[in-house]
């Protein structure tokens, strides 16, 4: 079977500390060729960096998370860039726009999320965008940025609605989905994934969180991306090697700094 990507993934999170290679090697026995270690704090870079230069099929981001947006400090284009130069840094992000908790002042958050697209821009790496409960305002700047489609990237573990995703697309990015449909509520969801075609579909765990069905309950890890594999590829009327070639080659495409898989 093709390996699967986990293209969003938390490893440097505490939760990992005490069994960090065993999650790997877990991750590896169950299907997992590649891992993406997501940056949400700037001042924890340093470490996600150190993660996936250990390993020659771990990936990295930089970036600062629309919770941390008024807490880390103030991050420049030019700095972003510099990290983006890194041969394991695939991409910027995660950033973008979170209404939800509204950790960050909304406009220290746009603020934000418009350095880190103009430093993908600047740097030619895929933006990773996080975005809850601001689908207008989350459309609209990546509007305003995508600079004639210059500006690619992907909307990470997908939550929003229909609007949304179809225009992500129509900017030429790509739309993650997660655990989450795998859950009973998510049923509008499914509708999305169905929805997206098939070349412009990634999977992910965003692990720690958010374990799939089986596992739900448990805390989440790479490993558990194969139960959301299985769940897409039913919802789309595919085999499960045929989501996971294609999402692989989907990856690939989109982070073209990341070589396949051993």
């Amino acid at each position: 079977m093709t390996p699967l990507v986990d293209s969003h993934c938390h490893l440097d999170f505490p939760d990992f500390a005490a069994e960090r290679g065993e999650v790997i090697a877990r991750a590896r026995r169950a299907g997992v060729g590649t891992m993406v270690t997501i940056c949400t704090k700037i001042t924890e870079f340093p470490t996600i960096r150190a993660i996936a230069e250990s390993d020659p099929d771990i990936w990295c981001t930089v970036g600062i998370h629309p919770h941390e947006a008024a807490s880390e400090p103030d991050t420049g284009e030019a700095a972003l860039v510099d990290y983006a130069n890194h041969p394991k840094v695939i991409g910027i992000g995660e950033c973008g726009l979170d209404y939800h908790y509204d950790y960050a002042p909304r406009d220290r958050q746009a603020d934000v999320f418009r350095t880190h697209a103009r430093a993908a821009r600047r740097a030619g790496v895929p933006m990773v965008v996080h975005t809850r409960e601001a689908d207008a305002d989350t459309a609209r700047l990546l509007t305003e940025e995508s600079d004639g489609g210059r500006l690619v990237g992907v909307l990470h573990c997908f939550t929003s609605g229909r609007d949304l995703a179809m225009q992500g697309l129509d900017l030429g990015f790509y739309v993650s989905f997660s655990g989450i449909v795998t859950f009973k509520s998510a049923a509008d969801l499914r509708e999305i994934v169905k929805a997206v075609p098939l070349d412009r579909l990634l999977v992910e765990t965003d692990a720690p969180y958010l374990a799939p069905i089986p596992m739900r309950g448990k805390r989440n890890e790479p490993a558990f991306v194969v139960h959301t594999a299985a769940a897409i590829a039913e919802m789309k009327g595919i085999s499960a090697d045929e989501l996971a070639a294609a999402t692989t080659a989907n990856f690939h495409r989109l982070f073209t700094k990341a070589t396949p898989a051993a």
